[in-house]
């Protein structure tokens, strides 16, 4: 598959829950990559899911709208369009949300220096 993606993503293992109407109907998933721009995210079996979701990653206090690009068995791939939070962001957790992705640049460049990928 080509990868057209505009952002490098991270490959995690994050617990999400995909809310996917507006009756407040979700499904658990599997978020096994990320970016600021999107995700791959999987689901216990080849769920049928709507073009357009909201995606919640507990672990990082975050909540993303995201459109559906792709599909292929059981995993998707999702384009986010705006970023939502479930709590107020403090300067402090945004300055650590910045570390974090200036950590991630680095060690993507250390690799790249040290000739692996």
């Amino acid at each position: 598959m080509l990868d057209r993606r505009r952002t490098i993503r991270d490959k995690v293992l994050y617990g999400g829950v995909a809310e996917i109407n507006e009756r407040g109907s979700t499904l658990d998933c599997t978020v096994r990559n990320i970016s600021d721009g999107g995700a791959c995210v999987e689901f216990g079996d080849a769920a049928r899911v709507p073009e357009e979701m909201k995606l919640t990653i507990a672990r990082k206090g975050r909540s993303f709208l995201a459109r559906l690009i792709w599909r292929q068995a059981n995993k998707v791939g999702l384009a986010f369009r705006i970023m939502t939070s479930d709590t107020p962001v403090s300067d402090l957790d945004e300055r650590l949300r910045r570390s974090e992705i200036k950590k991630r640049q680095l060690q993507r460049r250390i690799k790249e220096l040290l000739g692996e990928r």
